[in-house]
């Protein structure tokens, strides 16, 4: 299947090595850092510009394609019974993406349960994220490989971890950066505002990204904040920018903004990236409920990926062998998916017990023989029924 929106086909023009903003002016919106129109029109922003060659273009396209497409395999999967649960990142692929290719290969991410364009990324293999999800092991990967964290369920607790580990960057004289994933809906968390006040005053390097996507599950952005949320970060003294969540290109020069500030020692920024969640809050929620067709009809009209693609074709950055290709890359991405997520294996299930403390505990290994007899048991009433 076809996985981004279409458009109708136009005819290329002849490539130029570099991209440049037209002379238009900014979104009506003036709270909003937009460079690419939902339109597919560049725009400029007096504080914010980026170059990008045809190249790197087609890169970021080829980015959000595919993690769509993954992430339409894992709903699919979870659908088919292959997933316990799967929270999709659908309509957010332009701020995943777009602040994961600011980040250097020395800066450290924690995500949520949602970061799948990041992790995309950052070179994390995407079968480890379903791993997770299908319960066979804890995240699957190094964190320290890809300079990654392990998913977060618990609301907001990962800022509290980014933060510290940002000042531990600022305390060995590092010059890397470190980012926070966080939707609008953990914004309401203590442990934000707590990240927020130790960030602050010990001036860490740390961008928080907060995907608002509109709803906290079902609860509107309304009922959570009187003011953007961005403008939070005034009170704690330090800045708030809020940017177009569906423009690749506003995302991607808003975050590596913040990253240079947080490694020039200028301290923490808030980015608030608008954005929608065209899904479910995960597969265990129905939206139907709580949200009307015509608001996701709206957003839909402002699909990152349709104006992205717009763009590249009225620029003739891309023709359509470019597109048929990367058709043909994302099919095989998801039977690769497909086929890896039904071989997984089932964990021993004493391997519940592993790596639960460093050095073990005195409870875990009275928990581990309480479990180990009960599963015996099993096998002591198979031998008596014969």
């Amino acid at each position: 299947m076809t996985v981004e929106s279409t458009a109708a086909a136009r005819k290329p023009r002849r490539a130029s090595k570099r991209t440049s903003a037209a002379k238009k002016p900014q979104s009506a919106d003036p709270q909003l850092v937009q460079l690419l129109t939902p339109e597919g029109e560049r725009v400029e922003h007096p504080d914010y510009s980026i170059d990008l060659s045809a190249e790197e273009l087609r890169g970021l396209y080829r980015d959000m394609v595919l993690t769509r497409r993954f992430d339409a395999e894992a709903t699919a999967l979870q659908r088919q019974g292959e997933l316990g649960l799967w929270a999709s990142l659908l309509g957010q692929e332009a701020a995943q993406i777009g602040s994961g290719r600011a980040l250097r290969d020395d800066d450290y991410v924690f995500p949520t349960y949602r970061e799948h364009g990041v992790a995309w990324c950052r070179g994390v293999d995407p079968t480890n994220l379903l791993g997770m999800f299908r319960g066979v092991n804890h995240g699957g990967w190094d964190p320290n490989s890809n300079n990654f964290h392990l998913y977060t369920i618990v609301i907001g607790s990962q800022t509290l971890h980014a933060t510290g580990y940002a000042m531990g960057v600022a305390k060995d004289g590092a010059d890397s950066a470190v980012i926070a994933y966080f939707g609008d809906g953990a914004s309401s968390q203590g442990d934000v505002a707590e990240s927020f006040t130790f960030s602050a005053v010990y001036n860490a390097p740390v961008v928080f990204f907060c995907q608002n996507n509109q709803w906290a599950i079902s609860e509107p952005t309304e009922r959570q904040t009187r003011v953007p949320l961005y403008q939070r970060a005034q009170g704690f003294g330090f800045p708030g920018v809020r940017v177009d969540g569906n423009d690749v290109l506003a995302c991607l020069a808003v975050t590596r903004s913040a990253l240079e500030r947080a490694r020039r020692g200028e301290g923490p920024t808030l980015v608030e990236a608008f954005t929608y969640r065209m899904g479910a809050h995960t597969t265990s929620d129905d939206p139907t409920k709580y949200r009307a067709d015509e608001e996701r009809a709206a957003w839909e009209a402002k699909d990152p990926i349709l104006r992205l693609r717009t763009y590249l074709e009225k620029s003739g950055h891309a023709d359509e062998a470019f597109f048929t290709a990367l058709d043909e890359e994302s099919e095989t991405l998801g039977k690769r998916v497909r086929e890896a997520v039904r071989a997984m294996p089932d964990p021993e299930p004493m391997a519940l017990f592993e790596h639960a403390y460093a050095d073990g505990n005195s409870l875990v290994d009275e928990e581990r023989a309480q479990f180990a007899a009960y599963q015996a048991s099993f096998a002591d009433s198979a031998e008596e029924g014969k």
